[in-house]
C-alpha cells in the first residue's frame, strides 16, 4: 500500500489519542500507532515509564514489542511507524533494529529527539537497514498537547475563564 498525505494524517490522529491517554495517566503525552504494510493497525500504545517505573518504556518501544509479538516475528519489514513525538536516539535505534519501512512523527524536540540532535542512525550506511522519516505531521496538535502537560507539571498552568 502506498500511503498517503490523508493516511498520514489518519494514522498520527490515531497516535494523538494514545498521547491523549498517557496525559490523563500523568505519563509524558506521547502515542505511536504500528501499521503494516496492508494499512492495519497492529498496535497502538503511549509512554508507560512513570506506571511501570521502567525508563525504556516509550511509546515507539512499546509499539514495536506489541506489533512484533502480534505478527510472531520481530522483524516489522515494511511497517510504519506514527509517533506524536520526534524519536529519541534510543528509539531511532530501536527503529533500525526492527526494520521497519518508516518513522512518521507529529512534533519536533530539539532537548531529545535523535534529528535534532545530529543522530542519524537511520541513514547510516554502516548499518544493516535505513529507512525513511517524516517530520511535522500534525506538529501543532502534537506541540500542544506536550506543551499544556508540562506547563501543569511546572505550575505555569492558569486554566481559561
Amino acid at each position: 500500500m502506498n500511503f498517503t498525505v490523508t493516511d498520514h494524517l489518519w494514522f498520527m490522529s490515531m497516535a494523538l489519542e494514545s498521547a491523549e491517554q498517557a496525559y490523563k495517566l500523568q505519563e509524558v503525552p506521547v502515542g505511536a500507532v504500528l501499521v503494516s504494510p496492508e494499512g492495519e493497525v497492529l498496535s497502538r500504545q503511549h509512554n508507560l515509564k512513570e506506571a511501570h517505573f521502567n525508563p525504556v518504556a516509550h511509546a515507539e518501544l512499546l509499539a514495536l514489542t506489541e506489533g512484533a509479538k502480534k505478527i510472531s516475528n520481530w522483524r516489522l519489514s515494511d511497517c510504519l511507524l506514527y509517533v506524536t513525538l520526534e524519536p529519541c536516539p534510543m528509539c531511532l535505534t530501536a527503529m533500525v533494529q526492527s526494520r521497519i519501512r518508516q518513522c512518521v512523527f507529529g512534533a519536533y524536540d530539539p532537548k531529545g529527539g535523535a534529528l535534532s540532535l545530529g543522530y542519524h542512525v537511520h541513514q547510516d550506511k554502516r548499518l544493516n537497514h535505513q529507512f525513511s522519516i517524516i517530520g511535522g505531521i500534525k506538529h501543532f496538535e502534537c506541540s500542544k498537547v506536550l506543551s499544556q502537560f508540562f506547563r501543569e507539571r511546572r505550575g505555569g498552568y492558569r486554566p481559561k475563564k
